[in-house]
């Protein structure tokens, strides 16, 4: 009996050393998951059962069990019920996790919207699109791409396929459950959304790349060198570390910060700008500040990149969350239908030009492909380049937003092309340089 209570001491002992080590990892899982389920049920309109069976069906993510409170329009998750996240819907800015130093509801703003309907056939417009037939396509091609993107769907995990050619759409595939009005998370390509908005600013003559970063607290220190070029190109050699596996400056940032515009802006100098290039999230969401610091209201700053980007091409599916201060997350929480998202990239490869309108120079465009030093080649100011060949197949001025679980915009300025894939398998598990080099073999 003494042996048998021992032992049950020791296991106990043992459980409690696992939970206080982990302890801290259970909270950032069950940021995840109640987050996630939030904005999937009350921005995309999906089911909560889908989201438990797909999109927080990922190692630790899983562990955790999901409620909707439809009451409260909000979604809680606990691991094993030793620690509970809860996240709540907010009209107009998405979900977002409650901790102890804010409620969802201390933010009392949201962004003005203007959606006017037109007969202009997409993508420039409202209308359905036209009935094009291209003799230069090869539309047997085009299927056997769709196919490669479909081709396994436990595999691939492909969810939405769009293919724009010219300013028309050649062909579109949805997965079971989604459709053409769908919003999908973005994740990182929301970066490129946010990048957008300095590219705006600064074709209305308001501001200039080359500019210092106006943050008072680095201008007694080696950081009052760093620009908003250095940031926007992730080489402002401040310290970061990007790791989704583990509690990291990223995940630390999503799931437990109330501003998320701070943790990139106290974070040391590691380098001078230019000698290292270091990927950050929080270098986005410090951007996002710097966006908010141009305007005189924090109204000004929510409604600006819909007045002038978003609604302004008929984005009206768009969705930038914001955290508890109502700061948009344009790091990782934008959200837009398949076809919304083209027109994005359209709008690229229409180099700022959207139905007689400027919305930023055809400058800025080459601005943002310029490659980055220390990147190998794949990165420019917010946006991932094919300039060395990351994939080998498809041509070299191609350029792309790229998000978490493959979510992608490609524009492809040689052969008039916007392709946009969202899915819940990136790179190498869903073969991008394989796909990518069948779509490009359907033009000239």
């Amino acid at each position: 009996m003494k042996i048998f209570k021992r032992l049950l001491l020791l296991l106990f002992v043992v459980l409690a050393v696992v939970v206080y080590l982990n302890y801290p990892k259970l909270n950032i899982i069950a940021g995840y998951a109640s987050k996630n389920m939030a904005s999937c049920v009350y921005v995309a309109q999906r089911s909560a059962a889908s989201v438990v069976a797909n999109d927080n069906n990922v190692p630790l993510v899983k562990l955790a069990a999901c409620e909707v409170v439809e009451t409260e329009k909000a979604a809680t998750a606990s691991v094993y019920g030793l620690l509970s996240r809860k996240a709540v819907y907010r009209e107009g800015l998405g979900s977002v996790l409650v901790n102890n130093e804010m409620n969802a509801g201390d933010f009392k703003l949201k962004p003005n919207r203007m959606q006017p309907m037109d007969t202009i056939p997409y993508p420039y417009g409202q209308a359905q699109p036209k009935d094009s037939i291209f003799e230069e396509v090869n539309y047997d091609q085009l299927d056997k791409a769709f196919a490669t993107a479909f081709g396994n769907p436990d595999v691939q995990k492909t969810r939405t396929l769009l293919v724009l050619y010219k300013g028309h759409l050649l062909k579109e595939q949805y997965a079971d459950g989604f459709d053409q009005t769908t919003p999908v998370l973005g994740w990182s390509m929301t970066k490129s959304v946010l990048a957008t908005c300095f590219g705006i600013l600064e074709a209305q003559g308001k501001l200039e790349t080359a500019w210092p970063a106006p943050i008072p607290e680095w201008k007694e220190d080696e950081r009052k060198n760093i620009t908003l070029n250095h940031l926007l190109r992730m080489q402002s050699g401040l310290d970061w570390e990007e790791d989704y596996s583990k509690i990291s400056d990223v995940t630390k940032m999503l799931f437990l910060d109330s501003d998320m515009t701070v943790s990139s802006r106290d974070k040391k100098a590691i380098a001078p700008p230019v000698d290292i290039w270091n990927y950050s999230s929080g270098t986005t969401n410090l951007l996002s500040g710097i966006l908010k610091q141009q305007f005189r209201s924090h109204q000004e700053y929510l409604d600006f990149p819909y007045q002038y980007l978003l609604d302004k091409i008929g984005m009206y599916s768009s969705l930038l969350e914001a955290d508890l201060n109502g700061n948009y997350v344009g790091s990782s929480y934008g959200w837009a239908n398949t076809r919304d998202w083209a027109r994005f990239g359209q709008l690229y490869l229409d180099k700022g030009q959207w139905n007689g309108s400027e919305i930023f120079k055809p400058e800025w465009v080459d601005y943002i492909t310029k490659p980055t030093k220390h990147s190998d080649g794949t990165y420019g100011a917010h946006f991932w380049l094919n300039a060395q060949g990351v994939y080998p197949d498809a041509p070299r001025d191609l350029f792309s937003c790229n998000g978490y679980q493959g979510q992608y915009v490609f524009v492809i300025p040689s052969k008039n092309l916007v392709v946009v894939r969202t899915g819940l398998a990136e790179n190498p598990v869903f073969d991008v340089n394989a796909f990518l080099s069948e779509v490009v073999k359907a033009v000239p």
